[in-house]
């Protein structure tokens, strides 16, 4: 799926070659050109085994296909394989506009779409056939929008060659539907729809492996990707479903007929990418202070008029200034996106988490427990600040990499409606207590202006 590509943004991050990498090799007189200077050899070394793998199934996967089910070539199916490569084309070119401002909004890779034209060759054509779809495709996307972009090659590859098993899982799936074809009878359509899930999970579990053996902290969630992402997936193979539905019925030259709503939809996701990143912390991938306080106020709301509960938490960093001084700003830029994402661990997908300025961060936990708001508010504060007391960030120095292990946080808890009606009142509260926890030693939690009850509580590294 086009998910590939947005996915495998943390497989771009170039490291200096080490013991750990297949590479350290001294450039080649050769020129820029010369293997010793491909990218590839400067990821760490499980990660690209498994992309080499990857490819050499996929290579295995069309040989054996073309050797033991030879495709029937025929007129309809060369000019169907030429209509969707032109479709995917023109979709590309009529979108660079677009995809040129999304890659200005949001330097990761993301969903290019292109899964419409694939996943349609692999409900109509034989694997070999719509293998060919996608090597076209995507070398055009390669030629006219990931070259361009500086998309090391061997990201693309493995993209494509995703894709590749994706589409044969794709139209074995189909195949199994009968020989009425995949829109000739109920059962087809139902091996329709299972086709759609073969497409998707062969890919997505492609791609989240080499996130995860590219960035080993990184959690599942984060790998698997945002619900919408998910959806936008989805929607994107629905299309191919109706461009081979129409194909198959009308001719191929109806696949032209999905290109204007494809741009809309195009058009749609940037005006989204630009609301996520005026919202986004750019060092720590959290939400801005002003984007936490709107979303916060309408929590805050939410909860009066359910007379429910919520909670906020502040923390601050604790001696950060010595970070920096230490190890300079990119370090301690380093620090604060590893507590970010320690943050994201350690809470709900409805709670709120944000970068409140400088080394602070605040976070509303939704719908906290109203039984007993403190102890519950404070049991998460705990765990955030413990996780946090563990975390061991390298980063670079003049004279080599430095593990951080003594990064710690002192918190500041306050709950609605206990302290505070609305939330300047809770924030106002939540600094009070997190005053008193640097006052009392740091890398502590205070609710108001009270101890959280913990008999491991304990001052930190940094007092």
């Amino acid at each position: 799926m086009a998910a590939t590509i947005a996915r495998t943004g943390d497989l771009t991050r170039v490291r200096p070659p080490d013991e750990g990498k297949l590479g350290g090799m001294p450039p080649s007189p050769d020129g820029p050109f010369a293997a010793a200077h491909w990218a590839i050899w400067s990821i760490p070394r499980r990660l690209a085994v498994m992309l080499l793998a990857v490819e050499a199934l996929a290579v295995a996967v069309v040989v054996v296909n073309g050797l033991v089910a030879p495709p029937d070539v025929t007129v309809t199916g060369l000019w169907t394989l030429a209509v969707l490569t032109a479709a995917g084309v023109v979709h590309t070119e009529a979108a660079r506009g677009v995809e040129r401002m999304r890659r200005r909004v949001d330097r990761t890779p993301h969903l290019d779409l292109s899964s419409v034209w694939t996943f349609a060759a692999a409900l109509l054509l034989p694997g070999c056939l719509a293998t060919a779809v996608v090597l076209l495709v995507y070398l055009h996307l390669y030629l006219r929008v990931w070259r361009p972009s500086g998309f090391p090659p061997y990201r693309v590859v493995f993209s494509t060659t995703t894709v590749v098993l994706a589409v044969h899982a794709a139209s074995l799936v189909s195949g199994l539907g009968g020989g009425d074809g995949p829109f000739g009878s109920a059962r087809g359509l139902v091996f329709v729809a299972l086709a759609v899930l073969a497409y998707g999970l062969v890919n997505l579990v492609l791609v989240v492996a080499a996130i995860r053996i590219s960035g080993p902290a990184t959690t599942w969630r984060r790998a698997v990707g945002h619900r919408d992402e998910l959806l936008l997936e989805l929607t994107t193979l629905t299309l191919g479903v109706v461009v081979a539905a129409a194909v198959s019925r009308f001719g191929p030259a109806l696949a032209v007929l999905v290109l204007p709503p494809l741009i809309v939809l195009h058009r749609t996701v940037l005006v989204r990418q630009l609301e996520e990143a005026a919202s986004t912390d750019a060092k720590t991938g959290l939400l801005t202070a002003a984007a936490w306080r709107l979303r916060a106020d309408l929590a805050l709301r939410t909860a009066r008029h359910s007379e429910g509960t919520v909670a906020v938490l502040l923390l601050d960093v604790d001696h950060f200034k010595l970070v920096n001084d230490r190890y300079g700003h990119l370090a301690g830029d380093q620090v604060l996106a590893d507590i970010g994402a320690a943050l994201r661990a350690e809470v709900r997908d409805r709670d709120l988490v944000g970068r409140f300025g400088g080394e602070e961060f605040v976070v509303l936990l939704a719908a906290a427990d109203s039984g007993d708001l403190r102890t519950g508010a404070g049991a998460v504060a705990d765990r955030i600040r413990r996780r946090i007391d563990g975390l061991r960030t390298e980063v670079a120095t003049p004279d080599g990499p430095v593990v951080l292990d003594d990064v710690s946080v002192s918190v500041g808890v306050a709950g609605y409606p206990a302290d505070g009606a609305d939330l300047d009142e809770l924030l106002e509260v939540a600094d009070a207590a997190l005053y008193a926890a640097k006052a009392a030693g740091r890398n502590l939690v205070r609710h108001g202006l009270h101890a959280v009850d913990d008999p491991e509580e304990r001052p930190g590294h940094g007092s």
